[in-house]
């Protein structure tokens, strides 16, 4: 049995990893900004803490209350976020801070509360719930991809830090699920201008067709992170979903023949000897 810490338990692929880690028969401390119904009846293995990821003060005691309440957490599954869409340009501060805030420095601010904790279990799986948007970016979604491609950098790094420690690090990138990530419930666009219409207007009206008729099946996307917290040897990177696959793909394969139509721009920076 392990014993879990999930951020954004509340509806999306946390509701659906608390959901399976449940079932597995593991314990679940779920953070959510409000009373989940759907959890409810889950018996005395889950507990829910009222968190406002936007929160620093109260990031930081729902970590020391998770380790408090279990005793030891064996998977920390940074997962609550949310996305903001549209022209960088029209963007604004308080939306980026705010973005950032909930996406990458509060699943820093918890990692370093925990690892004190971690240190002296000599165990532990810390789970980054990115975005493949992270790892291959698409049009209108650049301040978001922001967000996520830091948290891919931080997890890398973070890999190699605490590997000593007996630690582990997984960096889960999703596609696009069925969940309600497109929803206007979840999601923030910021203002429209004509000039992006056919790049970030083509590309928003694309997303908005594809809610509820995602590929992706969060619930198979749970069964898969709780299969992957139950490994001796996890991966540092794992894509979710056929399309995250495909982009993936495509990527690896822009900057693989970029890097060889370049090389010679490259290599001749070096000193000449």
């Amino acid at each position: 049995m392990k014993n879990w810490f999930i951020t954004g338990v509340s509806r999306g692929l946390g509701l659906a990893m608390a959901r399976a880690a449940l079932a597995k028969g593991d314990r679940v401390l779920g953070t959510a900004r409000a009373a989940v119904p759907e959890l409810q009846g889950m018996g005395e293995n889950l507990r829910i803490l009222n968190v406002d990821m936007g929160d620093a003060q109260g990031v930081v005691e729902a970590v020391h209350e998770a380790f408090k309440s279990l005793g030891r957490i064996d998977v920390v599954v940074n997962n609550a976020g949310y996305g903001v869409l549209g022209a960088v340009e029209v963007s604004s501060d308080a939306q980026v801070r705010q973005l950032f805030e909930v996406n990458l420095y509060s699943p820093i601010r918890i990692v370093r509360t925990a690892l004190p904790y971690l240190r002296e279990q000599k165990s532990g799986h810390i789970i980054n719930i990115t975005s493949i948007a992270g790892r291959a970016p698409g049009v209108g979604s650049a301040i978001y991809a922001a967000s996520k491609f830091a948290l891919e950098g931080f997890s890398a790094s973070l890999a190699q830090e605490v590997e000593p420690l007996g630690l582990h690090v997984t960096a889960v990138a999703p596609g696009q699920f069925r969940t309600d990530f497109l929803a206007e419930t979840s999601l923030q666009e910021t203002a429209a201008l004509a000039e992006y219409s056919p790049t970030v207007a083509a590309a928003l009206k694309s997303m908005s067709t594809l809610h509820e008729h995602q590929l992706g099946d969060p619930a198979l996307a749970a069964e898969a992170i709780v299969q992957l917290a139950h490994t001796e040897e996890p991966p540092l990177h794992l894509l979710l979903g056929s399309d995250a696959l495909d982009r993936a793909k495509g990527k690896l394969k822009t900057i693989t023949a970029e890097m060889a139509r370049w090389e010679s721009v490259t290599i001749g920076t070096d000193f000449k000897s």
